[in-house]
């Protein structure tokens, strides 16, 4: 029952029977495949249906070994059925067409949108030098610096709305081609579908939505400066100007929601909490977190111990 489980992803029957387990657990099929084989083969097609993109079928299918090889004996590893396999060298020959359409998947998503951020580089940061309205000649400062519109007062002006979500979506923008050239670069390896392309992905997808967000802020922001508070006219081009935001929202969300909860969702037999793989989350794409966190604790051990012989010296 275990096995059938196992073989045809099962989670819930799994995790409940391995509760219960007994030496049928490590028990083997007439073919000498044991319960790790038996995760290493390619799901049912009804159950890889149920996540979107082969990129994230195939994250799933991983998660599933890992899980499985985490509650297994070690030697299950090394075990090798009668055609001489072990449970990797099954997964390779089974996944092998998934592992192609994966990586076409997540070079096409990533190209795409290293496009769009691009773009939005290329305008935010003209943009940023090209302020609406122009430069007062005897100063050099922005005209429109610090005017509001007529009888309005505001302790940020609209202006400073765009100069800040100028920089905001430049910087975003620049994140994200950073992320997505990131997956491009890539050795597309089976375990960089488990945690680090789906990562690279959030963040890039994350950064590329601020970016847009910011971006129509920002045109908002100049319409507003420029049409001095004649709400007539800029109520409807903001409505309109949101329109791009939506839409990327709706296209992306679900793929978004999807890979998060993929990438973060704890070990099915309770091995590995979302903590624990948040954790693991940022030590694989930063590796030198770690190091970075120790230096700032020590930093601010030493600067406390510093200050409190400051003071004692002082009241001594």
């Amino acid at each position: 029952m275990l096995a059938y489980a196992i073989a045809h992803r099962q989670e819930g029957v799994a995790k409940f029977l391995y509760g219960y387990r007994d030496d049928r657990f490590y028990a083997t099929d007439e073919d000498g495949n044991n319960n790790l084989h038996l995760a290493a083969k390619l799901g049912p097609r009804f159950e890889l249906d149920r996540v979107s993109g082969a990129a994230l079928q195939l994250q799933s299918e991983l998660r599933w070994f890992k899980s499985v090889e985490a509650i297994v004996p070690r030697f299950y590893t090394e075990q090798k059925n009668k055609d001489g396999e072990t449970p990797y060298q099954v997964f390779v020959k089974e996944h092998k067409n998934l592992l192609k359409e994966a990586v076409e998947w997540m070079k096409r998503t990533a190209e795409s949108s290293t496009v769009v951020a691009a773009l939005i580089i290329t305008i935010m940061f003209a943009a940023a030098f090209t302020v609406p309205g122009g430069n007062d000649q005897n100063t050099g400062f922005p005209i429109f610096l610090n005017k509001t519109a007529p009888a309005e007062s505001f302790t940020v002006t609209p202006f400073k709305v765009f100069i800040v979500s100028d920089a905001i979506s430049l910087f975003t923008a620049s994140g994200s081609v950073l992320m997505f050239l990131g997956i491009l670069t890539s050795s597309y390896a089976y375990e960089d579908f488990l945690i680090s392309l789906p990562t690279k992905l959030i963040f890039g997808l994350i950064s590329l939505f601020i970016s847009i967000a910011t971006l129509t802020v920002a045109f908002c922001a100049t319409l507003y400066v420029m049409l001095r508070g004649q709400r007539k006219e800029f109520i409807p081009i903001t409505v309109l100007a949101g329109i791009p935001i939506m839409c990327f929202a709706f296209l992306h969300f679900r793929h978004l929601v999807e890979i998060t909860a993929l990438t973060l969702r704890p070990d099915i037999f309770g091995r590995e909490t979302a903590t624990t793989r948040l954790f693991e989350l940022f030590t694989i794409n930063i590796p030198i977190l770690p190091s970075v966190v120790d230096i700032v604790i020590n930093g601010l051990i030493d600067s406390i111990e510093r200050l409190i012989s400051y003071l004692r010296s002082r009241n001594g």
